[in-house]
């Protein structure tokens, strides 16, 4: 192994033992309000150099967050500047999934005629890595608008295929598939280039499996909130990019109830996995496996590749555990439901 290589498999690591512990999350549940665990942060984690210069009884819970994702960034960031040859689609994939991320936040919005609440809460940091035209965006009426915005971006040729129905509505769950499957596509064609032997291997059995998940997750909220029938589900899919039959995948979508689902889902090699990752909600499920398989990486992969990826994931989940802590504390939840949310 390179000297460049050992760098990037010893920093990662070092980052991720500064991750927030079980007592960490234990003091941060025993907060009363968002300012002290603003002070529990400053002080006792990882997190204190983004948050020394912010007053905790004036913040903002979403700039608190806006603050968080720009830490998390910047970590996977620094790691990104080491030699390699996956760096740079490394970051260039961070950059789009946070991109997708904006782009469906805001036709939600559209959906909601409630567009003005976009640029509040758009992550500011993302203005230096991005071609989005951020204004443009924001001050967007409808959807045409919109697409001018989006016309020197490679997303603009996805969604203008798109129109609104006669309410107003855009399918916001088809673009979101199409979106996700053009960044996921660079990121696979990227690896099958760039890598071989165990590199390739663990690094497309991390991602084929959480497209899995992601394609169970999506068959089940599809069956379940959106009551579609069959045929409208599969084209929500990826299959391309998972390792799991079409058949199958087939079956999941007749399948007649959540329960169905499943079981198909769990008499699968990966599907498996369900059963002994003690999530409390379906939607936990990916998450929790893509946590799952990070945390194994990160310990025992000798792959530069494999170990940060797998970092950026789990400060990714780690970034979800702080968010719904807050949220559950300042809605005041009792500990035990707030701890059933965190994936640690």
């Amino acid at each position: 192994m390179s000297t460049t290589s050992f760098a990037v498999l010893a920093k990662a690591r070092a980052k991720y033992g500064k991750f927030l512990t079980d007592r960490d999350y234990s003091s941060i549940l025993a907060c009363q309000s968002v300012a002290e665990v603003m002070v529990y942060l400053k002080s006792h984690t990882h997190y204190a150099s983004v948050l020394s210069e912010v007053n905790e009884r004036d913040v903002h819970r979403g700039r608190l967050e806006q603050l968080l994702r720009q830490h998390l960034f910047d970590e996977f960031d620094s790691l990104c500047r080491y030699d390699s040859s996956l760096s740079a689609g490394f970051s260039r994939f961070v950059v789009e999934k946070t991109e997708v991320e904006q782009i469906i936040r805001f036709l939600v919005l559209l959906n909601a005629k409630s567009t003005e609440k976009f640029i509040f809460q758009f992550p500011t940091f993302l203005s230096k890595h991005t071609k989005l035209d951020i204004n443009k965006m924001a001050n967007a009426a409808n959807y045409d608008e919109f697409l001018i915005a989006l016309s020197r971006t490679s997303y603009h040729d996805i969604l203008k295929v798109y129109k609104p129905d006669a309410k107003g509505r855009l399918p916001v769950s088809d673009i979101e598939n199409k979106l996700y499957a053009y960044i996921l596509g660079h990121m696979l064609d990227l690896i099958k280039k760039k890598t071989k032997g165990s590199e390739r291997s663990e690094l497309l059995t991390m991602f084929r499996t959480i497209n899995d998940y992601s394609i169970f997750s999506r068959i089940l909220r599809l069956k379940k909130y959106y009551n579609l029938p069959p045929e409208v589900i599969k084209t929500n899919m990826l299959p391309g990019y998972s390792s799991l039959n079409p058949k199958l995948i087939d079956k999941m979508c007749e399948a007649k109830s959540s329960a169905e689902v499943f079981q198909i889902m769990q008499s699968t090699g990966c599907g498996r996995m369900i059963g002994k990752i003690g999530y409390t909600h379906a939607s936990d499920i990916r998450p929790r496996i893509e946590y799952r398989l990070a945390k194994k990486n990160i310990h025992f992969s000798n792959n530069p590749s494999v170990v940060m990826i797998s970092f950026m994931f789990l400060s990714e989940t780690e970034l979800m555990n702080v968010i719904a802590a807050i949220e559950g504390i300042r809605y005041q939840l009792d500990q035990k439901t707030i701890r059933s949310l965190i994936i640690h």
